[in-house]
């Protein structure tokens, strides 16, 4: 599988989104012109890809750390709430 365009660019979004002005969803919107939800979908979709691991593995290493982590606190929020 090879990253189209708009997966590169998504790639180079992520790994300085920070620098935009303003909220992330406005820079997605402004950038993409999509909503914040289908990014997110399509972000996901690259975390999982073999091609985004070999184009930029340190910036997907860490968003996959990212995602664990927010599973995991989820799963202890919900373990918590059954107590």
């Amino acid at each position: 599988m090879e990253l189209s365009e708009r997966d590169i660019r998504i790639l180079v979004f992520e790994r300085s989104w920070w620098r935009h002005a303003g909220a992330k969803e406005q820079a997605i919107r402004k950038t993409f012109g999509l909503s914040s939800a289908r990014y997110y979908q399509l972000l996901g979709a690259l975390i999982d890809s073999p091609a985004a691991l070999a184009h930029d593995p340190m910036l997907i290493k860490r968003l996959q750390r990212v995602r664990e982590a927010r599973l995991a606190a989820r799963s202890a929020r919900l373990l918590s709430r059954d107590d």
